[in-house]
């Protein structure tokens, strides 16, 4: 079993060198790519304005977040929900790039860039030349994104982390890891190993392939090994 976190962000804007800060994180966490159900989410006071035009991305404006914990009283919570895990994000660089700015402003180290999955660059690699946005990435996998209306750091989440089991496969795994559990659970309830019953056809049934293949050209049953 493997953990990884998939993580998203919302900015006052898109320059965290330029003086644009964090003012939501979401996380998830899961195993194996699929949630775990186990969530980190909170808003931030970004200690500065919201302007307007960031507004119309994700919906919130300063009063949303007036009163909200600073960064910094936060970023131990977050770490340790990042543990040393996998960081699974839709356009890593950009989530990654806010966060490390974060952590400098309070002398803390960044985000190791070699536990960094981007899924944009999946998409990318998987759907060369066609748009790979997370709502594009939606409509393709048939994933229903009607309530995101804005940006949202966690609905964002929740909607990548059903993405990211398509791109990775991860459902497939998850259902044949059901089905496996099922085998063992009829096996552990069962009285004791079954014996094999070999299947003999009757008469009838081989007379009735017989007049089968009679019927084709060159069938494989007539063909020597």
């Amino acid at each position: 079993m493997s953990r990884a976190v998939l993580f998203d962000t919302e900015t006052t804007g898109l320059e965290p060198l330029g003086g644009d800060r964090v003012i939501e994180v979401a996380a998830i966490e899961l195993w194996n790519d699929l949630p775990t159900g186990k969530v980190f989410h909170t808003l931030i006071d970004p200690e500065r304005d919201i302007p307007a035009e960031a507004s119309r991305v994700h919906g919130m404006t300063s009063a949303d977040v007036a009163g909200k914990p600073k960064f910094a009283e936060i970023a131990a919570e977050l770490l340790e929900f990042f543990a040393e895990d996998p960081l699974v994000a839709h356009n890593a660089p950009f989530d990654f790039g806010f966060l490390d700015a974060e952590f400098a402003r309070i002398g803390r180290a960044a985000l190791d860039r070699a536990r960094m999955i981007d899924t944009l660059a999946l998409a990318k690699q998987r759907f060369p030349g066609m748009p790979n946005s997370l709502d594009a990435l939606c409509r393709r996998f048939d994933i229903d994104f009607s309530a995101r209306t804005t940006h949202n750091a966690l609905l964002d989440c929740k909607l990548l982390a059903e993405v990211y089991v398509e791109l990775t496969g991860g459902r497939q795994r998850g259902l044949d890891l059901a089905a496996e559990s099922t085998i063992r659970l009829v096996e552990y309830r069962s009285e004791g190993p079954r014996t094999p019953r070999p299947v003999v056809a009757s008469a009838a049934e081989l007379a009735a392939h017989e007049a089968f293949i009679e019927k084709l050209k060159e069938p494989v049953w007539r063909l020597e090994q």
